[in-house]
């Protein structure tokens, strides 16, 4: 598994992973980002408009324009940088940066959201992608990062934890953790 910036190559998986998502009743980790803030092209992504390419490449170009600080956003979203877990051109789930926190992100949020598709959970990747998001964290001065998963979601409290997440409190049916964004080395 490899962390990569959102492409266009992944159409045809990302659109099976999306029915996957939504066959395990879990349509809001699709990764498809529904705003309905309007006045900006590209800037509502039903599943029907992402079946054509040119919806699916309006769907990559507003993720990957995210990360800049002055792109398009509605009011109370803050920049974020998505990579998308690939094993060659299988989408296997994405990963996300929020560069600040809101007042909601703070409660529920955090800076740190990832899915993995159902058919490619417990095989890692979790894992991965947070330990290499967590060094884009580090390197945009992010450190550490809050990052939270349901209260029944074992798997993710699992990967926060292995990642050295230090539990804080629930709030809203969220554990918050607060986790390193520098893996020390050796030599501290």
């Amino acid at each position: 598994m490899e962390l990569v910036d959102p492409d266009v190559r992944f159409h045809r998986s990302f659109l099976s992973a999306v029915e996957e998502f939504v066959a395990a009743g879990e349509a809001r980790y699709a990764g498809l980002p529904v705003f309905g803030w309007g006045g900006v092209p590209g800037d509502e992504f039903p599943r029907e408009a992402i079946q054509d390419p040119a919806g699916f490449a309006a769907l990559v170009r507003v993720v990957v324009e995210a990360k800049k600080p002055f792109a398009a956003r509605p009011a109370g979203y803050v920049p974020w940088t998505e990579l998308w877990m690939a094993d060659g051109d299988e989408y296997l789930g994405r990963i996300t940066l929020r560069h600040e926190l809101t007042d909601a992100l703070l409660t529920w949020g955090g800076h740190i959201g990832y899915a993995v598709r159902p058919s490619a959970r417990r095989r890692g990747h979790a894992s991965a992608a947070l330990a290499g998001m967590l060094e884009v964290a580090w390197r945009r001065g992010i450190d550490p990062v809050l990052v939270t998963c349901d209260v029944d979601n074992l798997g993710s409290r699992r990967v926060i934890e292995h990642a050295g997440g230090a539990f804080e409190d629930v709030r809203e049916g969220k554990r918050r953790y607060w986790v390193p964004s520098r893996v020390p080395t050796d030599g501290g």
